[in-house]
């Protein structure tokens, strides 16, 4: 049997990086899962490894893609055969056939839709322990990059959490009609003035871009407010001192290195329901031998629909 997946060898920009390729699967190792992968979708922080940002800890060769939904086929214990996982700390995800340490299997329940359980790890676990960490009940919060998946739950939970108020930094105008529907107040991203006095209104900021936009916010913000920097949208650093405040940053892959499995594996249980009742994008789904239409719709701007591989 082979196996088909998406391999980068070079750090470079997907389009010309990414290959896909064919190789026959190796036996089961004992105590792994062998996981026939139904969907993966594309997230920032499946491609900007790709380009070399992380390559302090991201080393090719190696598949591409950190989350997706499938079913095991093969296992020690038959208790697991048929179930559906999210298999995490394996392989890529981008690829057929994944295996994955038992332990790491994150099951999946059957009020699930596999589109949702595909998305169900990184973006929601990620806002979900940011808000954990940085409660705002009673305050003003302000996210940029408002347009992405992980900002887009940021914002609708801090409100259900209690926030006073949520600004949201967007670039594309397409975006503003759903902001608006969320009860999100709309700033664009060229507007460095109104930027700036919501920066100086707001308690936390949750910040997916780096470079000049956070450099902006931290040189504003008031002694008792927080950045928490999660992403480089924009591919540029920052100097995480501002005038008043010190950044601090989120990483999910950290934060689960030194967690206990028995834990996190509660938190997805927490989850699933709050996923179920929460507004998420459509997805367009492209099977795996087009994967560059998948990207290319994944760099539109303002895109209405999350990207899946169809594996």
């Amino acid at each position: 049997m082979e196996n088909s997946a998406l391999w980068f060898r070079q750090f470079g920009e997907p389009e010309q990086v990414l290959t896909l390729e064919q190789a026959p699967l190796a036996p089961v190792i004992p105590g792994t899962l062998r996981v026939r992968m139904r969907y993966a979708p594309l997230n920032p922080s499946d491609l900007i490894p790709i380009t070399g940002a992380y390559r302090h800890r991201v080393v090719p060769p190696r598949i591409a893609g950190y989350e997706g939904v499938g079913v095991v086929e093969q296992a020690d214990s038959p208790a697991w055969i048929g179930r559906r996982v999210l298999p995490l700390r394996g392989e890529g995800t981008w690829q057929r056939w994944i295996d994955c340490p038992s332990q790491w299997a994150v099951p999946v329940p059957d009020s699930v839709p596999d589109e949702l359980a595909a998305r169900g790890y990184i973006n929601p676990l990620a806002a979900w322990l940011m808000l954990k960490k940085w409660p705002v009940a009673g305050k003003s919060v302000l996210v940029t990059a408002a347009g992405s998946t992980c900002a887009g739950l940021l914002a609708q939970w801090a409100r259900q959490q209690g926030a006073k108020e949520v600004y949201g930094v967007y670039r594309s105008a397409q975006h503003l009609p759903a902001l608006l529907q969320s009860g999100i107040i709309p700033l664009s991203g060229d507007d460095r003035g109104g930027i700036a006095e919501a920066a100086g209104k707001v308690d936390v900021v949750y910040d997916a871009v780096g470079g000049e936009l956070a450099t902006l916010m931290l040189d504003h913000l008031n002694h008792y407010a927080a950045l928490i920097s999660y992403g480089l949208l924009s591919g540029k650093a920052f100097s995480p001192r501002g005038k008043n405040v010190t950044a601090q940053r989120f990483h999910l892959r950290d934060t689960l290195a030194v967690t206990p499995v028995e834990e996190w594996q509660g938190w997805f249980i927490s989850l699933w329901g709050r996923l179920l009742q929460t507004q998420q994008p459509a997805v367009a789904v492209y099977a795996l031998e087009d994967w560059r239409q998948a990207l290319a719709l994944f760099r539109e701007p303002g895109r209405q629909r999350k990207p899946l591989l169809r594996l």
